[in-house]
């Protein structure tokens, strides 16, 4: 289900098209557990996750983005997280390296799909989980990157970051595991403006944040466990879950447009429309 909610602000935002990467939940099942959400004992409706996942593809496409498509493999039921496979910034892409053995193999089917596309690969030799923990606000003090650790990505992998990258890495500290990448506690609404639920930071982290974000849409605990950060944002339009009511009402009263897409059966798998979109900045 899709439902876009009325933008009833005097100046409407601008969008910016983008380019994004997706795979398709063919092969999607809930076969082992690795974050809080993972119940193996909880049924997967694989059909339905797939209808899902073409409603949210058809959604970004309707609304003018460009959508590659990366074919799923088998034994790697999380590949339709594909956000979680690289970084890229200014047409280089920082390879992921997962945290898990259960996923260790997606890597190399990024990477397949970067050296295909003549992308500036870089491997990494740390410890992290693309832009599951990255996120690049190219307006934000010249061009910024955040990055999390506490669970899937370690510290120095944002400092190898900053190197391949060229870009400033501010690193953020999450704490709670129920928000074990950072695209499910902070997203970018815009090239400069984020939005985040505090809880799932450190007190150290919580005032970093706003330091830099003062004008920052602050999401709550209910925001949070709706996976309404976990979104992806075209500068105007906020497409996120379903579920987040609450957050697309913060949303659109700072000026945006939310839009609704319902991601059901892939939030059994601890992700939600972020999880499933990857950014590529060429």
């Amino acid at each position: 289900m899709q439902r876009t909610y009325s933008l009833c602000v005097s100046q409407q935002r601008m969008p910016r098209n983008r380019t994004y990467l997706m795979c398709p939940p063919e092969r999607y099942e809930v076969a082992y557990a690795i974050n809080p959400w993972m119940d193996t004992t909880t049924p997967v409706d694989t059909e339905l996750a797939l209808k899902q996942w073409e409603r949210l593809r058809e959604t970004l496409s309707g609304l003018g983005h460009t959508v590659h498509v990366l074919a799923p493999e088998p034994h790697l039921p999380d590949m339709v997280y594909a956000a979680n496979g690289a970084f890229t910034v200014d047409g280089v892409s920082y390879g992921a390296r997962f945290k898990y053995a259960q996923r260790t193999a997606e890597a190399a089917a990024h990477r397949a799909f970067y050296d295909a596309g003549g992308w500036e690969f870089r491997a990494p030799t740390q410890t992290n989980e693309g832009e599951g923990d990255f996120a690049y606000l190219p307006a934000a003090y010249g061009g910024m990157v955040l990055a999390g650790y506490g669970f899937r990505t370690e510290p120095a992998a944002h400092v190898e970051a900053q190197d391949v990258l060229g870009r400033p890495v501010v690193s953020l500290h999450l704490v709670d595991p129920r928000f074990y990448h950072l695209d499910t506690a902070l997203a970018a609404l815009d090239d400069r403006t984020v939005t985040y639920y505090p809880g799932a930071f450190s007190t150290a982290a919580q005032r970093v944040l706003r330091q830099l974000f003062p004008d920052a849409v602050l999401a709550g605990e209910a925001d949070a466990y709706a996976f309404g950060l976990n979104l992806v944002s075209d500068g105007r339009n906020v497409v996120l879950n379903s579920e987040a009511t609450g957050m697309a009402r913060k949303v659109e009263a700072a000026g945006y447009t939310p839009v609704l897409v319902e991601l059901s059966e892939l939030k059994k798998g601890g992700g939600s429309v972020k999880c499933c979109v990857a950014e590529l900045r060429p």
